[in-house]
Parts: C-alpha cells; structure tokens; sequence
C-alpha cells in the first residue's frame, strides 16, 4: 500500500459535515486487546523466566556442578556476594560472576 493510498483511504474515513463524528472507543478497544495479548504472550513469560534464572544463580552453593552461559563446566569451590569461583580442573579455578551460571546440577542429583 503506498503512501498515496493511505492518505487517500484517511480522506474518506473523514465524516462529512452532516454526518456524526465516529466512536473514538472503535479504535482503543482494538489496541487495548492487543496490548493485553502481547503482554500475556512475549513479557509474562520472559519475566518468569528471569525470575527462575535469578533464583537458580542465588540458590547456588558449594560443591554444585555448573555451567556457565559461555559453555565452561565446573564445580562451585567457593561462593561470594557476587562471584563464585569454579573448578573446571585440578589445580585449575576461576573466578566467575553469578549472572554468568547457565545451568545448576545439584549434588543430591548427581549422588542419585
């Protein structure tokens, strides 16, 4: 649809002079329920999963087998305020922020 034609379809959407205004409501309702699916359909869910992700990185605790976002698998030796340090070999560590933890295997999950 070219420019031209939108401006025309505009024109004759304009009531004429002895014709009644259309309802504004015509228009916000449309968006309204737009608005309402978008949200229930791409922000809810991203929020939910921040909120899981958040609560999987502060639930994290020594000897707990991690991956990070960047791929390095490791075993939590030490947990800071902010960081936690991994072991990913002998005598090999790292130090790794918490917003970097990927995926958490419990040692209770890996002992069964």
């Amino acid at each position: 649809m070219t420019i031209f034609t939108a401006f025309s379809l505009l024109a004759q959407a304009t009531p004429a002079a002895g014709q009644p205004a259309p309802n504004p409501l015509g228009m916000v309702v449309p968006m309204v329920c737009i608005g309402v699916i978008f949200y229930f359909l791409m922000i809810r869910p991203q929020q939910k999963k921040q909120k899981d992700q958040a609560a999987l990185v502060q639930s994290a605790k020594t000897g707990d087998k991690v991956i990070t976002v960047s791929g390095i698998h490791g075993m939590i030796t030490n947990v800071k305020e902010t960081t936690v340090m991994l072991k990913i070999d002998d005598n090999v560590k790292i130090e790794v922020e918490k917003s970097s933890i990927g995926t958490v295997k419990r040692k209770e999950e890996l002992a069964a």
